[in-house]
């Protein structure tokens, strides 16, 4: 089976978030399945550019990735070179898998492969929801959803990572076929972790990229009407802008003290996970969300938003706390939890062995390759 992959943004990009991670480890793990993959990218790195080899392939983890210029150095990741050769190899692979929406290099290759009578299935990756049209350039948005999205995507399957997004998408275009298959999650599945002790306040965190739609600013008025102890750690990096705003907001409400900024961690994400009680994500819109996976794969339960793709997940087994997008709603949620520490002991004892079953590499891989086939097949 030859796959090629398309995605604006690959690793080592990793400025973009758990997209990078799933859509590598997908690629790599499929390879293990002597599946033949390869990866067509770009050189994007936020602002930036890649220090990678262009136009040739290179061998990254078991996997062929070829990484084109870009010439605009926003979303829009605009190349031509990548465009080109999708044109003349598309017809080289049994399916084309595309990554993500809103860009040129996912809409443009999407058209080019339906163009050349290619198989084609589109990961969205929470680019099609409803918060996603209206959040930035909806205009925009809905005249190109009109002219180009609806009609072409029609002619695709669509594959979808969460029940959420499942029906986000569902009630926004129509397509072939929807297959619903969870994110590929890099795991520490070699380090048994320790039970943490009782201490007298409660560790948050926040483990993410600093955006928008992640909902700190609901949890910065929360966390002012919190009456118990509690030290909130942020881990992640964003805007600048956007980040002095949230820091003015955390002055604004006198919560400040209790906030530690940490900036973006990547080697020893299991561990700062692990040394806290509860991972906050009072997310907007989140088509799956990673760490949350992450957070419960060390034993740390979390407090997510009903928007948060893996809400159901989490509620169905016993896993954390669901709340609302609003400040009311998150405070109440924190106060409750600190009062159930034999709760989050209970996740803590129980969560790893849960989700290395349910996100077990192979098992993910095979899901995948069954996709691909029915899609070939039809």
């Amino acid at each position: 089976m030859k796959i090629l992959q398309i995605s604006a943004s690959y690793k080592p990009a990793y400025i973009y978030g758990g997209p990078i991670m799933s859509v590598s480890m997908l690629a790599e793990q499929l390879s293990k399945l002597e599946a033949e993959v390869t990866v067509f990218t770009t050189t994007a790195n936020g602002l930036n550019e890649l220090p990678v080899n262009t136009n040739q392939p290179v061998f990254i983890d078991g996997v062929t990735v070829i990484y084109f210029k870009r010439i605009t150095k926003d979303h829009t990741h605009l190349s031509p070179a990548l465009l080109k050769n999708v044109w003349q190899k598309a017809r080289d692979y049994d399916v084309v898998h595309i990554h993500a929406w809103w860009n040129l290099v996912s809409m443009l290759s999407c058209l080019i492969a339906v163009m050349r009578n290619v198989k084609v299935v589109v990961s969205p990756r929470g680019t099609l929801s409803n918060y996603s049209f209206n959040n930035k350039n909806n205009g925009i948005k809905g005249l190109i959803h009109t002219f180009l999205t609806k009609p072409l995507l029609k002619k695709c399957d669509i594959h979808t990572t969460s029940d959420n997004e499942y029906s986000a998408v569902k009630s926004i275009i129509q397509a072939k076929h929807i297959f619903n298959i969870p994110n590929f999650i890099r795991l520490n599945v070699n380090k048994q972790y320790a039970v943490v002790p009782s201490i007298d306040h409660i560790k948050l965190i926040f483990l993410s990229r600093i955006e928008e739609k992640k909902g700190l600013d609901i949890l910065f008025d929360a966390l002012k009407d919190v009456q118990i102890p509690y030290r909130l750690t942020i881990a992640g990096d964003g805007n600048s802008d956007y980040i002095k705003s949230l820091k003015a907001i955390a002055v604004n409400n006198n919560i400040d003290a209790h906030i530690d900024w940490i900036g973006f961690q990547s080697d020893n994400k299991f561990d700062l996970l692990h040394e806290h009680d509860l991972l906050v994500l009072p997310s907007h819109d989140e088509n799956f969300g990673n760490v949350v996976i992450e957070s419960l794969s060390v034993g740390t339960a979390v407090l997510i938003s009903e928007q948060v793709g893996l809400a159901d997940y989490v509620v169905t087994n016993n896993l954390g706390w669901i709340c609302q997008t609003n400040a009311s709603s998150v405070s109440a949620a924190i106060s409750t939890i600190n009062s159930r520490f034999d709760e989050l002991q209970r996740i803590r004892k129980e969560a790893p062995a849960i989700i290395l079953e349910d996100f077990n590499y192979n098992n993910m891989a095979v899901k995948y390759i069954n996709m691909y086939n029915q899609i070939i097949t039809k």
